[in-house]
């Protein structure tokens, strides 16, 4: 039990480090300690600077080439290709990032299955609060209000449509890391052009169009989709 018990702990120790490491070079690219276009220092460079193992550096920097902040060019080390937009540091500190980003892949799990349920489970009335939070969202949209409270209630309605509890008080308890990322993504969102918000609509009205057509898969698949794409849009900015 013992042995098992300090495994455990090694595992959290290394994503807590692996955390840390994301969210300094994050915060470097940010204010352009690491400007765009020039190779960050070696993982030996950072694993000395940051005090933790190279395979800890590695981890990180693989899931800031997942993210697109950085790629690796062969024989030349790894470069910035992008630096997220100025309003990360508005919605949340900096040491924060990474767990926004781990929050929309938890919510990537729930939600996907969530809205795979609604599809099968939905009755006229959640599918009408469903529709109501959409035109909502379309409305506040085109007010450039930034919908932020609308796109929650979408989400919500689509976790009531399941006609299971369970989704609505999960979400209920991670409400205040859903505002975060969904205020980082509108905010966003009003400093694009409009077609960056009419996209952005279109998501939310083809997964409502999947659940009331009771298409379970493809709910899902759009789901996955868009909270990818919203995880993804917090790091478009620069470069």
């Amino acid at each position: 039990m013992k042995a098992s018990g300090s495994a455990e702990e090694a595992t959290k120790l290394r994503g807590a480090l692996n955390d840390r490491v994301y969210d300094y070079i994050v915060s470097q690219i940010l204010v352009g300690a690491f400007a765009l276009n020039v190779r960050l220092p070696t993982e030996m460079q950072l694993a000395e600077r940051l005090s933790v193992s190279r395979p800890v550096v590695r981890q990180a920097l693989r899931r800031l080439k997942d993210d697109g902040l950085v790629v690796s060019r062969q024989g030349a080390g790894t470069f910035v290709v992008r630096r997220p937009a100025h309003q990360v540091f508005s919605f949340a500190e900096v040491g924060s990032v990474a767990d926004i980003q781990k929050c929309f892949t938890f919510r990537i799990a729930l939600e996907s299955e969530a809205a795979a349920l609604a599809a099968v489970e939905h009755d006229r009335d959640s599918l009408d609060r469903l529709a109501q939070a959409l035109g909502d969202l379309e409305r506040s949209l085109k007010s450039g209000t930034g919908g932020i409270d609308e796109d929650i209630a979408f989400h919500q309605a689509v976790a009531a449509a399941t006609d299971n509890r369970f989704f609505l008080s999960t979400m209920a308890a991670i409400a205040s890391q859903i505002r975060v990322g969904i205020g980082l993504n509108r905010s966003l969102t009003l400093d694009q052009p409009k077609s960056r918000r009419i996209a952005v609509q279109e998501e939310h009205t083809a997964i409502y169009d999947a659940i009331a057509s009771r298409d379970a898969d493809e709910a899902k698949r759009l789901m996955h989709q868009h909270l990818e794409n919203a995880r993804l849009r917090i790091f478009e900015g620069g470069g």
